[in-house]
């Protein structure tokens, strides 16, 4: 069973799962977008030579949220994973992130290229890039949601069903990996269940990087690197992904099967790929 641990760094607390402490490479994995480490429990015990630290990140699951008035800006994530690697006392370490979490890892592989021992990219290469052209839009939307927002407001349900069901309306997860999920990112109290997950995670970002931009990134990026994606589904379009392949100098990809969510729905043969790559 994973260890639950709570890191506190000087701005914030950091909720995490740790498996198989001591027993191997330390490893943080990064969850996706409105997911939570729970993402990890299906592929993390076939991988019991890495010490894997799952989090929370902040706003996600048991995690806390940021204070009221601020963003929960892309790039803040950064200083977040880096801070809980300290907290925990990792100086090298390498990353396994999905979606949203292996964007936040290209951005830290590149920018602290020292720290960094491997790259595991699930369903993601770099950061969503943005046309430049709608960044003032973006900013005026941004700035009404947080100023009109009421994001203490919370919405109760009588069991975890309907939210799971609201989860599953999203697509590409089967019900027990929403359920999963869900009853990470739900608390209880006495008028029934509730979303932990901080509601300003919906709202517009303020900002977003270019996607010259994330292909600066994507060409400073030393670690070897293995990029884990469906080869069945066809990514959108803005993820640029053909193009970003060639940027990463070590770079090795995988196409497995099991949609955006494959470590969680597919997770023996992206297991057996992870383990090959860290035994290489």
């Amino acid at each position: 069973m994973p260890q639950e641990l709570t890191l506190n760094t000087r701005w914030t607390r950091l909720a995490a799962k740790r498996f198989h402490e001591g027993r191997g490479r330390p490893v943080i994995a990064l969850h996706g977008w409105l997911d939570n480490a729970a993402s990890f429990d299906p592929i993390a015990p076939l991988l019991p030579d890495l010490d894997i630290l799952a989090l929370d990140l902040p706003g996600h699951g048991h995690s806390a949220h940021r204070p009221a008035g601020q963003h929960y800006h892309f790039v803040d994530f950064v200083a977040d994973v880096v801070a809980a690697a300290d907290a925990i006392g990792w100086e090298q370490f390498s990353l396994m992130g999905h979606s949203m979490g292996a964007a936040i890892s290209s951005l830290i592989a590149a920018s602290f290229p020292q720290r960094v021992e491997r790259l595991v990219l699930i369903e993601g290469l770099g950061p969503w890039g943005e046309d430049p052209e709608n960044c003032a839009d973006h900013l005026a939307e941004a700035t009404r949601q947080l100023l009109d927002g009421n994001p203490t407001k919370q919405r109760h349900y009588p069991s975890l069903q309907p939210i799971i069901r609201a989860r599953l309306q999203a697509g590409d997860l089967s019900e027990s990996s929403a359920r999963r999920l869900m009853e990470r990112n739900t608390g209880t109290d006495r008028e029934g269940i509730f979303w932990r997950t901080d509601p300003r995670l919906r709202y517009r970002s303020p900002i977003y990087i270019t996607e010259e931009q994330a292909q600066g990134f994507l060409s400073r990026i030393q670690a070897p690197t293995l990029f884990i994606r469906d080869g069945e589904r066809t990514p959108p379009a803005r993820y640029n992904w053909q193009q970003r392949e060639t940027l990463i100098a070590n770079l090795k990809i995988a196409k497995l099967s099991g949609g955006h969510h494959l470590h969680m729905e597919n997770p023996q043969p992206v297991a057996e790929v992870v383990r090959r790559f860290f035994s290489e």
